[in-house]
């Protein structure tokens, strides 16, 4: 690992061309609204990628800075900041998987899933499908995380106002880059739900039910588009076990230890993405009741192998 630079030339270089591939798909909704709508889409998700970095402290010293650089509300209905406090949340290892404590787990209790109705089982078990995940995923997990959001607001909770009140200042400037660009607001909400839809492949398997926390985190070994578009976060396991480690580097250092890496997460290892899309497109990864509940959350000499 390198130590922490004055700045990070490839994430600053990523940002810009995010913002550039924004400006392009804007500029050509008179020309192709499907290529706008593709191509503002692929920003976004860049963008959400980009976010991840900062929330890590990329690619400046200075964390203000930073978040300058992400505070337009590309992603309309996830906060900037309900995106960092929740997903470093996520990074305590011990809770993976955990349907109350990790905020990104896709699994429930098994109580809870006993009285869940049938209609929304079915949809449950759907997106728990790859297509399911890319079709239904974006809007059932907006869905579902709006509805929390909604209750912790009526709690009273300060930070999550404070994140909702800066989210809706973020939102000025993609509303002025919009009449810039004579794109419809219904255009721009169809291409972050694509964007949406294309980072759920990523996140689709990125964490298992293991009895070892160690075990939970995947590994996809792709190189390919996907890869740039996730900023190498296919790695997940280099990442979680080293988060401050720049996206760039993640792919040498996981070749440097690879023996170590996959004998940390007894080998939760795909090849490639299109193997990902091939072996699960229609078939469910893992069952949406938890299958290891109540979890072990107590470290073991062995999650420190």
């Amino acid at each position: 690992m390198t130590q922490k630079r004055r700045f990070e030339a490839p994430t600053v270089l990523m940002l810009l061309g995010s913002y550039a591939v924004l400006g392009i798909g804007g500029w050509v909704w008179g020309i192709s609204g499907i290529l706008s709508v593709l191509l503002v889409g692929i920003a976004v998700a860049q963008f959400s990628s980009l976010q991840h970095e900062v929330l890590h402290g990329h690619p400046f010293r200075h964390q203000i800075l930073n978040e300058a650089l992400v505070f337009p509300a590309l992603m309309p209905w996830v906060p900037y900041l309900r995106f960092k406090d929740t997903h470093l949340q996520h990074h305590f290892d011990p809770a993976l998987t955990d349907p109350y404590d990790d905020p990104e787990s896709n699994y429930l209790d098994p109580d809870v899933w006993a009285r869940t109705s049938s209609v929304m089982r079915g949809l449950l078990r759907f997106n728990n499908t790859l297509a399911g995940r890319v079709l239904i995923g974006p809007a059932l997990g907006t869905f579902i995380f709006l509805r929390d959001e909604v209750a912790f607001l009526r709690q009273g909770r300060r930070r999550v106002w404070l994140a909702w009140g800066l989210h809706l200042l973020g939102l000025l400037p993609v509303l002025a880059w919009l009449a810039w660009a004579g794109m419809p607001v219904w255009a721009y909400l169809l291409a972050c739900y694509f964007g949406t839809a294309l980072l759920k492949i990523r996140t689709f398997l990125e964490h298992r039910a293991h009895e070892a926390f160690r075990a939970r985190t995947v590994v996809v070994e792709d190189r390919g588009p996907l890869s740039y578009l996730f900023l190498n976060n296919n790695f997940h396991v280099v990442h979680h076990m080293h988060p401050n480690v720049p996206w760039y580097e993640l792919p040498a250092l996981y070749r440097s230890r690879r023996e170590h890496y996959l004998r940390r997460n007894e080998a939760y290892v795909y090849r490639s993405y299109p193997q990902v899309i091939r072996q699960y497109f229609w078939r469910a990864k893992d069952p949406v009741p938890h299958p290891v509940w109540p979890m072990r959350r107590e470290e073991s000499a062995q999650d420190q192998l």
